[in-house]
């Protein structure tokens, strides 16, 4: 694989937020593999890699106390804890997830600073990006308005990159800020009422739904990237990336929601009869990210193709979630 960061982080402390969840539990593998000592909070959520080599420690990260105590002895944080937004989720109730996020992000960025942490992973978003028809590079991200689909959400990851910058600015915390794109793969969230597109688009595909209806025109283009790709780009990322200068970590490629939903059934190897449905409502038309930045500063590449991907995620999910 294209600049593996295994010896960087062989030895290090590092306190893995939201290590219970959908990519924080491929950080823990990832730190695992890589000779890392590792601590995760848990609060929720029981853990989903079983290993004893982990420090599992109980913890409730809107607690500024609890933060303290699991920061305590740390060199790194990976900030992957909080609430993900999706279509299906209420607006009232993304109001409180936007909150969590911010909240859980100031209280661990105030911990990570009392504690003498040295570097801070934070995640952005796409989602903060103002609409385009082209990849968006870092510099574009405060050019426009977030799409009206995002509002919400992507303001309160574009203020994530302020706490992240008035902490760096005001202590010794170096603050890696990572901008992801369409994350998909093994443990993502495959709840019909708030998944993303690849998991829903599974689980249907799955449960062998015909006609297949898919809202939209099938027109609209994500920038689709697996999470082991996403979580080696990142590592490579609070390595080697300036302190808060924000990279794009995704595939820097296009696809369209008609290419996904071929490779996903293809994968499923169900043949249903397709419907696109233009009169329901959908988010952003494109959403492309450049990461010409990545690949120069970092030497991160994408390492698993899409429908090698597809096929992994399908496979597992039949496996854990029948």
């Amino acid at each position: 694989m294209t600049g593996e960061p295994v010896p960087f982080f062989r030895g290090q402390r590092c306190l893995v937020a939201g290590g219970t969840g959908f990519v924080g539990c491929h950080f823990v593998e990832a730190l695992l593999a890589a000779g890392a000592q590792i601590r995760v909070p848990v609060h929720h959520r029981p853990p989903l890699v079983q290993d004893e080599r982990i420090e599992y420690i109980a913890a409730d990260l809107a607690q500024r106390e609890d933060c303290l105590r699991v920061m305590d002895g740390m060199d790194m944080l990976i900030h992957a804890a909080g609430s993900v937004g999706a279509a299906g989720v209420a607006p009232q109730d993304a109001l409180l997830g936007m909150g969590t996020n911010l909240n859980l992000t100031a209280n661990l960025l105030w911990a990570a600073w009392g504690a003498g942490i040295s570097r801070a992973l934070v995640f952005s978003s796409s989602t903060g990006y103002p609409a385009a028809d082209h990849a968006m590079a870092e510099d574009e991200f405060w050019e426009g308005d977030v799409h009206p689909s995002y509002h919400g959400y992507g303001w309160m990851r574009r203020y994530v990159e302020r706490l992240a910058e008035f902490t760096a600015q005001r202590s010794k915390l170096h603050v890696c800020i990572v901008r992801p794109g369409a994350i998909y793969g093994r443990h993502d969230n495959f709840d019909p009422r708030c998944g993303h597109v690849v998991p829903s688009l599974i689980r249907r595909a799955e449960a062998r739904e015909n006609p297949f209806e898919v809202w939209g025109t099938g027109d609209e283009v994500r920038d689709l990237l697996h999470v082991r790709d996403f979580v080696r780009g990142c590592l490579l990322a609070l390595e080697k990336s300036g302190n808060c200068d924000p990279i794009n970590i995704a595939s820097g490629q296009g696809t369209s929601v008609r290419e996904l939903v071929t490779r996903v059934l293809a994968a499923s190897a169900h043949r249903p009869d397709i419907v696109f449905d233009p009169s329901r409502p959908t988010a952003i038309p494109i959403r492309l990210m450049d990461i010409a930045k990545a690949r120069r500063l970092l030497g991160f590449a994408p390492t698993i193709s899409l429908a090698d991907g597809l096929a992994d995620t399908v496979q597992w999910f039949r496996e854990a979630l029948p």
